[in-house]
């Protein structure tokens, strides 16, 4: 299965906040199954599948027709299972591997094409994300919208749950940006990042991509003009929903 680009949607069934979401109901379809139909529909993408530990999961994509593959549930992060997934594609070192979060069941095709584009022209990028200028005034402290910092070279310096960078001089302004559970890496570079320990700062801060930047890795940022609904809570839930009607009007 020798191709350019593949996209892995990492699927938990477990949450302490919201258990089962990936099937949760939307909209006559479960969620999990919106965000399948959003990455096939991203020309970039000639293979998509869900890599999942749980039968339910594996199941339900299995009966809308989907590729699904199931990993090992001792896995530290997404990234990690993303790695088992594409193990047995037979794929280049080069090769492209996007991550999406199954619980991004609105996110815009067209961010498939911008984050890949970092590491189709550069071949020295191993790995990229995507970030969002923040609008809505409540995510600056909002610890569930991780904000980001990064280099005039457009890398990322840190990401964090906290309200970073932090305004000392009250007459200044700044402006803040959100980091976007959507990555693109090199194929080889997931074998090292997976090989990597735990690193503190991404224990403390229960952000994966901080093990890259604790070991000296960098991940290009891309700025994206979409903003999306990350679903943590049925109330999130609820919100995309009305967001799927409104748009069906």
């Amino acid at each position: 299965m020798k191709r350019d680009v593949v996209c892995i949607i990492p699927s938990r069934y477990e949450s302490s906040r919201f258990p089962g979401k990936p099937l949760a109901d939307l909209c006559g379809k479960p969620m999990i199954q919106h965000v399948y139909e959003r990455v096939a529909q991203a020309k970039a993408i000639p293979y998509v599948a869900v890599a999942t530990d749980d039968e339910r999961i594996f199941d339900a994509v299995k009966k809308f027709g989907g590729n699904a593959v199931m990993t090992a549930a001792s896995h530290r992060s997404g990234t990690d299972r993303i790695a088992e997934a594409v193990a047995g594609l037979n794929l280049a070192p080069e090769a492209i591997v996007v991550n999406i979060q199954g619980d991004q069941p609105i996110f815009e095709p067209s961010q498939v094409d911008e984050v890949i584009a970092p590491l189709i022209d550069d071949p020295a990028i191993n790995m990229s994300t995507l970030i969002y200028k923040i609008i809505l005034t409540e995510e600056i402290t909002h610890p569930h919208a991780v904000k980001t910092v990064f280099d005039d070279e457009g890398f990322a310096l840190y990401f964090s749950r906290a309200t970073i960078p932090y305004v000392r001089d009250k007459k200044l302004t700044a402006d803040y940006y959100k980091h976007h559970g959507i990555y693109a890496y090199r194929r080889d570079f997931l074998d090292v990042f997976t090989g990597l320990p735990e690193g503190n700062l991404e224990k403390l801060e229960a952000l994966e991509q901080l093990r890259a930047l604790e070991y000296g890795y960098k991940i290009k940022v891309v700025i994206t003009l979409h903003d999306s609904v990350e679903v943590d809570t049925p109330q999130e839930l609820a919100r995309v929903r009305q967001i799927l009607i409104n748009q069906a009007l």
